[in-house]
């Protein structure tokens, strides 16, 4: 039994768009000097409840995680998977984030913008 042409395509988009999505780890991040080199702009805010993501500093790139608030703060940019400038006003921010003191503190408080690092 052969699989119609367009069955086989859905397929194989859905399963090429699960393995990038399990490989997809943007949590090795490098802090440029020019809005125009960054990925995203992000803002620190001064309370964990005005945050879009909790972010706990790692201190070694292999403790970085899937997405989930451990950032790596690599020494280049071609070790990064993601370019952040930091913003002076929450205003021009694509992120807003806040650093938290425990690894188990860190994640997602607003999913919406969980995109923006992928």
């Amino acid at each position: 039994m052969r699989l119609p042409t367009a069955k086989l395509s859905i397929i194989t988009f859905i399963v090429v768009f699960f393995f990038t999505l399990l490989n997809a780890q943007a949590q090795k991040v490098y802090a440029v000097d020019a809005t125009y080199k960054a990925d995203i702009k992000v803002f620190v805010v001064s309370s964990a409840y005005q945050a879009d993501l909790l972010v706990y500093k790692v201190s070694s790139n292999y403790q970085a995680g899937d997405n989930d608030g451990k950032w790596f703060f690599t020494d280049s940019d071609y070790q990064a998977d993601k370019k952040i400038f930091f913003v002076a006003s929450d205003y021009q921010a694509d992120l807003k984030i806040y650093f938290v003191s425990s690894a188990y503190q860190a994640g997602w408080k607003k999913v919406s913008k969980k995109y923006l690092l992928y």
